[in-house]
């Protein structure tokens, strides 16, 4: 079972650089705009070394590697490991596949949203399998160790100064457009992330407690915790219903509040994860 576990999580990862590659191929590159990440930087690289853009992400990417190995530690894993030397292989054999491909869009902006789209469905794929796509992913692990900077931003600082080296070789469009692609690439990579996991956490105060916990339970088949409260102003105790909802269940349940009790006091919070791991029981003793 582990190697077949094993087995799989490699070729969804594969399935999920090769989605990222073939972004960076089709639309990134024929752009000409680099948003960033270490293949960007390789564009950009590529226009005072005389070499493929998958050659210098791979020199790049095992840089990083040994660079991580040495001063990091033993952090990265094989996941790592493979995801920073196939990118540049699978980017070089598109090189030989589709050599000189330019873009079919023809137009640099729409290049850079569909780059942006594909590339965060491959990293979505990749993060969902607990691996990346290395590069900017090692050097924000140097930043958050060195300068005990929070990993998010030390990815979103890395990104932003690739960005920003396009003023070396474009022009002054090109490098607002690469900024702007690195703060939306951001905000679509969170949607394909967690938006499939965005959950609504609404606390209920109500006279009419059992209909709400009963449809709860059984309508929505969905689990509820109740708590005892204090108002503040009158001293009084009421109880508490709490639950997590999805969004569909979350409009059926405000809908049965309308028609039950319009004058329940409702709070929503929205809830990107929830962790729950179920406690199994021993069977009991056979006793015979």
């Amino acid at each position: 079972m582990k190697i077949k576990n094993t087995i799989l999580d490699f070729s969804m990862i594969t399935l999920g650089i090769a989605i990222v590659s073939s972004a960076v191929y089709f639309f990134l590159i024929p752009s000409s705009i680099p948003v960033g990440s270490i293949t960007s930087l390789a564009m950009v690289l590529a226009t005072f070394i005389p070499l493929k853009i998958s050659f210098i992400t791979l020199i790049l990417n095992v840089g990083l590697l040994i660079l991580g190995f040495l001063f990091i530690g033993r952090e990265f894993g094989a996941k790592t490991v493979y995801t920073s030397i196939m990118m540049p292989v699978i980017l070089g054999l598109l090189e030989i596949l589709f050599p000189g491909y330019t873009s079919v869009m023809g137009d640099p902006f729409v290049d850079m949203i569909c780059y942006i789209f594909v590339v965060c469905a491959g990293q979505a794929l990749l993060f969902n399998r607990n691996a990346s796509s290395g590069g900017l992913d090692i050097v924000a692990k140097f930043l958050n160790k060195y300068l005990r900077m929070e990993l998010g931003k030390a990815m979103a600082l890395g990104g932003f100064c690739v960005a920003l080296s396009a003023v070396f070789v474009y022009d002054v469009k090109t490098v607002i457009l690469s900024l702007l692609g690195t703060y939306l690439s951001g905000l679509v990579l969170d949607h394909f992330i967690f938006g499939s996991n965005i959950k609504k956490r609404v606390c209920i105060i109500s006279r009419k407690e059992e209909e709400i916990k009963t449809f709860i339970l059984n309508t929505l088949h969905s689990g509820a915790t109740i708590y005892e409260a204090m108002g503040a102003y009158d001293g009084q105790t009421r109880r508490e219903i709490i639950t997590i909802l999805y969004n569909h269940e979350y409009r059926q349940l405000m809908d049965f509040l309308a028609r039950t009790d319009s004058d329940a006091f409702v709070t929503v919070y929205t809830v990107s994860e929830v962790y729950y791991r179920p406690k199994i029981l021993p069977p009991p003793a056979d006793r015979s």
